[in-house]
């Protein structure tokens, strides 16, 4: 199986035009990319939000 992140906005980025092998590497991406948000504090505005998908072949 390969996993993508997808946009909820429908937009392609460099983030969003990747392939992956396996979902821990997408998790660890998207990790390094809102690890240092908090809640209760964060402007998700300034962000778009991803989502990771699992595309069967």
């Amino acid at each position: 199986m390969r996993y993508r992140i997808t946009r909820h906005d429908g937009e392609e980025d460099d983030i969003s035009s990747q392939d992956f092998d396996n979902y821990e590497d997408v998790y660890d991406l998207l990790e390094a990319i809102y690890g240092d948000m908090c809640c209760s504090d964060a402007d998700y505005e300034d962000r778009p939000y991803y989502e990771i998908v699992e595309e069967k072949a």
